[in-house]
């Protein structure tokens, strides 16, 4: 039986008591962590989001009802406590801040009990991910969990301090917003209020805060929500979040200088480590030939030689025909490693065709100067010797070796670089080395495409020296594009804007004279626009990539183009009659219109089922459109995406809204469906009266061809 708090007020956290406390009345409350019974000695440990402190409950100088209650006492009851700090009688406990201190307890109230926790309530737990989401509020207790929620408090608090001596404003930006395509999905939220319109979850408040800025407030930042619909990685989930700034009147080393003094004061406040200031600053080419990456890990060596020179006379064919093709070889030595057994070195292999590479050369020097290597049959003792002295091959030594393109190679090698660094345990998880990557190209050239694109975006500001290449030599110019990196993860980025017209104009006719020129396989490509209807306004909801690069090499307006494609819904219609007229609530249509909403394309079906009338959540009458939705295509797909239905009673449209009752069949309206896959769709509308017929029009959300479009009359009486 839970007791009350009345007449208590906790005088500290558990861990904020030590020496300086012993002698003072205390009032703590908080979880039990154990209980020690030793039979007229009882130790509990109490615990809350401070650390833990021992009360002992002993024979003699603790009341007999007090040591009985205390007994009884389990893991995760939650107590209050109130008694006087003493220096500990046993040994002191190093491992515990308060482990010089015990409190000797007058009065115990259990405030809640607890059943036996399916986990024990500790750091570094081992319990599957599963049952701990299950029980969130459970493993949300352990410390290590509420030590770096703690920290990300304190880093906020920190980080929000610095930005306001700095003169940053903070200022909050929309949540619910257009959808501008980013580089990834939107979230897509319907509006109760405007039904088939919809507002997108942002990817990053970058329009909002260039917004500002044109409007003067010069220095902005927020510590933001983003969200993106896009698949997990390991340091990327759906919503993160992100603190943004925006600068006004500034170059590069300024909102490098900012930065750099905002994370040296956050690491030595927080975690008592001095950044060295000023951080290091390596240009992306460096990095990426040094590294083969453009964020990488400078904690330990093993970086890439480009051994071209060395071997290009080889008749090594591998070498050979890379060199000649306009690449590179490579390689990177692996002191220490020359005794690697070949099914390891076999693995090696394996992980490198993952990253693009057709193979991996190696040498590997044993203790005693012997040489054993993959290719040494197509190479002569004094290639082989010349190019072990270029790599600085010492014995006991493993060198690896890709040939390719530069791009396929910087993957490859700057990807087992880091894969042999965990397998030789070079990474010390107590270094913290910083490192600005600078003068990202502005432009990189895409295979697919057959064009330049924008690295960052197509707003990066170039290099002042090289503008006079923009048009003559693309390849050269070099971004005021900047990012930081911390043991090869990149932590932030950013880049300066193109702030004058002339400049933004070049580099949007280099950016449309590529894309007319791109390759005319997209003009191939069979696109269906996630579009919907808002009164006679199409809107388009979202975009992917491939629609993005179809629209761009062959589109000279895209709001032109989709407009002259589509019609009215009348036109070059076509009839599907019903399966069965017969089906629950349908009824045969009227003069004029086909017997059924059913619609068959080579992307998806829709079959009509059945039509209900009830309420919605507001207790007002509602219609509900039951219909099959199957994708025929090969990727997937959604009704939402593919099929637009309008209803209409007495000339007037009807709005969306949502039933009553939960039903699965409302929520497969916007669900993804797989390629050959069926689902019951309802679609509710809100109903002006139920007598009045109801008219149903169903569309091909877009087809350049004009699509089918087919309707029907609903009798509700």
């Amino acid at each position: 039986m839970a007791e009350s708090m009345t007449g208590l007020k906790r005088t500290h956290r558990c861990a904020e008591l030590s020496e300086a406390n012993i002698g003072e009345k205390v009032t703590i409350m908080g979880w039990v962590q154990k209980n020690r019974n030793k039979g007229g000695l009882v130790f509990v440990d109490v615990r809350d989001r401070s650390g833990l402190i021992q009360v002992v409950f002993e024979e003699g100088s603790t009341d007999k009802a007090l040591l009985e209650k205390a007994a009884k006492l389990r893991s995760e009851f939650v107590v209050a406590i109130v008694g006087t700090v003493e220096k500990r009688s046993g040994a002191v406990n190093e491992n515990l801040a308060t482990g010089a201190i015990e409190i000797k307890p007058e009065e115990l109230r259990i405030l809640s009990e607890s059943e036996t926790p399916p986990f024990p309530i500790e750091e570094n737990s081992k319990t599957k991910e599963e049952v701990r989401l299950k029980y969130r509020f459970l493993d949300l207790r352990r410390p290590d969990i509420q030590r770096n929620l703690m920290m990300r408090s304190r880093v906020a608090t920190l980080a929000r301090q610095f930005m306001a001596k700095e003169g940053f404003l903070e200022i909050e930006t929309p949540f619910l917003i257009k959808s501008t395509p980013e580089g990834a999905r939107d979230y897509l939220v319907p509006s109760r209020i405007h039904p088939g319109s919809f507002y997108a979850l942002p990817q990053s408040p970058q329009i909002f805060k260039q917004l500002l800025m044109c409007s003067g407030y010069d220095r902005y930042f927020q510590i933001v929500k983003c969200f993106r619909d896009e698949d997990l990685r390991a340091d990327r989930q759906p919503e993160f979040t992100q603190m943004d700034m925006e600068l006004s009147f500034v170059d590069v080393d300024d909102v490098i200088d900012i930065n750099e003094r905002l994370l040296a004061h956050l690491f030595k406040d927080v975690l008592d480590i001095d950044v060295q200031l000023p951080i290091q600053r390596m240009t992306w080419q460096e990095a990426m030939d040094r590294f083969g990456s453009d964020k990488p890990d400078i904690r330990f060596g093993m970086e890439l030689v480009n051994v071209t020179e060395t071997v290009k006379d080889s008749e090594f064919v591998v070498f050979k025909n890379a060199i000649e093709a306009g690449g590179t070889v490579r390689g990177i030595n692996a002191k220490g490693q020359g005794g690697m057994a070949r099914k390891k070195i076999d693995k090696l292999v394996d992980f490198a065709k993952g990253y693009g590479a057709k193979g991996l050369a190696y040498i590997a020097i044993h203790e005693d100067g012997t040489v054993k290597s993959s290719f040494s049959k197509f190479m002569t003792e004094e290639e082989t010797a010349a190019l072990i002295k270029a790599m600085a091959g010492e014995n006991g030594d493993l060198l690896l070796f890709a040939a390719d393109k530069n791009k396929v190679v910087w993957d490859v090698l700057g990807a087992l670089r880091l894969e042999l660094a965990r397998q030789m345990e070079l990474l010390d998880k107590n270094e913290y080395k910083f490192l600005w990557i600078t003068e990202f190209p502005l432009l990189e050239w895409s295979d697919e495409q057959n064009r330049f694109t924008a690295m960052h975006h197509p707003f990066t500001m170039p290099m002042e020296e090289d503008i006079q290449y923009i048009e003559s030599d693309p390849g050269r110019v070099r971004a005021k594009a900047y990012d930081i990196v911390l043991n090869g993860n990149e932590i932030g980025g950013g880049s300066v804007r193109i702030f004058q017209d002339d400049i933004q104009e070049m580099l949007a006719a280099l950016l449309a004279e590529n894309a007319s020129t791109a390759d005319e396989k997209y003009s191939e490509i069979d696109i269906t626009y996630p579009l919907i209807k808002i009164g006679s306004d199409w809107k388009i909801v979202s975009l992917d990539d491939t629609t993005v690069k179809v629209m761009c090499a062959n589109f000279k307006s895209v709001k032109d183009e989709i407009s002259s494609q589509l019609t009215d819904d009348s036109t070059d219609s076509s009839s599907a009659a019903a399966e069965d007229s017969s089906t629950p609530g349908s009824t045969a249509s009227a003069e004029g219109t086909s017997a059924s909403i059913d619609i068959t394309t080579d992307k998806f079906s829709v079959r009509f089922k059945q039509f209900a009338i009830s309420k919605d959540y507001g207790g007002n009458p509602c219609l509900m459109i039951y219909y099959d939705y199957t994708n025929s295509g090969d990727s997937q797909s959604s009704a939402f995406v593919d099929f637009t239905l309008q209803a209409s009673q007495n000339g007037e449209v009807l709005e969306g809204t949502y039933p009553e009752a939960s039903d699965d069949a409302v929520d497969n309206y916007m669900s993804t469906i797989d390629p050959g896959k069926t689902v019951t769709v309802c679609q509710v509308f809100l109903l002006k009266d139920t007598t009045n017929d109801v008219t149903l029009q169903g569309k091909e959300t877009l087809n350049v061809s004009g699509g089918q479009t087919t309707s029907q009359i609903l009798k509700l009486k």
